[in-house]
């Protein structure tokens, strides 16, 4: 069977609500095959009680599990105090959610909260169009083909995706696009009309593409060099995710501004972009806000999500994590390699992904297939040893299925 038809077979397996399809909501994504009303770590539930293993975590959100139960009490506790009062005021998680991002980032810095990762893009774009102006008027903004920064026009803009861009141009002026992890490309485009730098230390939607250690540090020597500042969208990668606080860590540099969100709220709407206080002070009162970035219902689950991580260790467990995926896949029919970092990780395949993840969806796994030969995956931070395993058996399975119905080669086994 297709991809479609295995989806088509598991709906009508699992008795799929016709209405769904029949939903009110702007079609922005394919119909759902699906509807969840529960989860716990990480397992999810469909309404006739089905369990699923989780291996997507919402894109990289629940990274501590579904209903964390932390996470839980602490936005029960906060929906009975205060929900809103807008940022004319104090309230009392955020300043401790700041300054806790602010020490995970080496100090030094400030915090903006928005809502989304692609307002947490939208707000290091214009710091660095604020910024950018005082010695010269730059405001040019480069960065790689592949990447994905979100789907407001000017994340978009800065989205190196062609795809995406053409239904909604014209998008803004500013940006320019070089060739992911080419140091010599992006030193070209970096000319004294640029004010920032924006790259992923992996691009995630890219297909989970990890730039080199000597890149990253090549990019921050520039950008030095050159008074432009680099800023990292570590929105998919950030706290925890690929084995360490921050995935530009790994190289041992330090950006100029730092995006966040997915795994801030474990699932609560809440994204943070950092800046160094010299680079933040290019804002002033009035140049750029949010009516709920920092509410106190999203700050209060940012600080039991932080507390749980930092309690946890979660990069390390990301690390021991990953490295169990990878050496259990290595070597198995139907699998060619593994990359990524931590826990963001690509099964590149010998046989299509998409029917491969339908397959497992089938099967009662989610994931989802980042590009036409590769699985992403993107777990919990705390999953267990055995659900690695069973997710690793699984996914030998649905690859063993798709072979069989495609005669796709076994590759390296």
């Amino acid at each position: 069977m297709t991809a479609p038809e295995v989806v088509a077979a598991h709906r009508a397996a699992v008795g799929a609500d016709p209405d769904l399809d029949r939903c009110p909501i702007m079609g922005t994504y394919a119909p759902p095959t699906v509807e969840f009303v529960r989860g716990e770590g990480s397992w999810l539930w469909d309404r006739d009680g089905r369990r699923y293993l989780d291996l997507l975590s919402g894109l990289a959100v629940t990274s501590l599990g579904h209903a964390h139960p932390e996470v839980a009490d602490a936005l029960a506790e906060q929906s009975r105090t205060l929900l809103h009062v807008s940022n004319l005021f104090a309230t009392e998680h955020a300043p401790v959610v700041a300054s806790t991002l602010d020490r995970l980032l080496g100090g030094g810095g400030q915090v903006f909260f928005a809502n989304s990762g692609a307002e947490a893009v939208e707000c290091a774009l214009k710091l660095a169009r604020k910024w950018g102006p005082a010695p010269s008027g730059r405001y040019q903004v480069v960065s790689a083909w592949g990447s994905f920064h979100g789907r407001t026009l000017a994340a978009l803009a800065a989205t190196g995706q062609p795809a995406k861009h053409e239904p909604f141009q014209p998008l803004p002026e500013g940006f320019r696009h070089v060739p992911f992890d080419d140091l010599d490309a992006l030193d070209a485009a970096v000319t004294p009309d640029v004010a920032g730098v924006l790259l992923e230390a992996v691009q995630g939607e890219g297909g989970v593409q990890p730039a080199g250690t000597e890149y990253l540090r090549g990019v921050r020597e520039i950008c030095t060099e050159r008074g432009v500042l680099m800023m990292v969208d570590e929105v998919q990668t950030g706290l925890g995710r690929c084995g360490a606080w921050f995935a530009h860590q790994r190289a041992g540099i330090r950006p100029d501004v730092v995006t966040m969100a997915k795994a801030l709220g474990n699932g609560v709407p809440i994204g943070a972009c950092w800046a160094t206080a010299e680079a933040a002070a290019a804002f002033a009162p009035g140049d750029h806000a949010t009516t709920y970035g920092g509410q106190p219902l999203a700050t209060a689950a940012a600080r039991a999500v932080l507390e749980v991580m930092e309690r946890e260790d979660v990069p390390e467990r990301a690390n021991r994590a990953g490295a169990r995926f990878a050496d259990a896949l290595l070597g198995t029919a139907h699998v060619d390699s593994v990359r990524g970092h931590g826990l963001l990780l690509a099964v590149e395949l010998t046989v299509p992904s998409a029917e491969v993840a339908a397959e497992l969806f089938a099967a009662g796994v989610v994931v989802n297939a980042v590009t036409p030969t590769a699985l992403r995956l993107a777990p919990s931070l705390l999953i267990s040893d055995a659900e690695v395993d069973a997710g690793v058996a699984a996914i030998v399975d649905a690859a063993a299925a798709v072979a069989g119905r495609t005669g796709g080669s076994e590759g390296p086994a």
